[in-house]
């Protein structure tokens, strides 16, 4: 069964990214979003429990929005990114896939983690 994780990190502190919002979407064959989770990232920049138990992620598009405004807003930082849309494509319902996030007040990158 697919599992699907995140970590956030912020690159300019050095240190995990806490109390970033995250919420995740699969695109419906019409081309619809559909929301399907909604998490809090905790004092280790993860959020535990994403997927309710026994949640199946079908082969298909997905897009993982990181609202990264509140988070600058919370920490008295000014950014340029108020969210951060990561769209990527499950490829197997039997793997795995983690989607890291590494962000600066105004820069990002991410890349498929382990």
């Amino acid at each position: 069964m697919s599992t699907l994780s995140t970590h956030v990190l912020d690159t300019q502190s050095g240190r995990p990214a806490a109390g970033v919002p995250i919420t995740l979407e699969a695109q419906t064959p019409s081309g619809e979003w559909r929301e399907l989770a909604r998490g809090t990232t905790n004092s280790d920049g993860r959020v535990r429990d994403f997927l309710p138990a026994g949640t199946r992620l079908e082969p298909g598009t997905y897009r993982m929005t990181f609202h990264t405004g509140e988070y600058f807003r919370a920490n008295s930082l000014k950014g340029f990114y108020p969210y951060v849309p990561v769209v990527f494509e499950l490829a197997s319902a039997e793997e795995h896939y983690h989607v890291p996030l590494l962000l600066s007040p105004f820069g990002f990158s991410t890349y498929r983690g382990s």
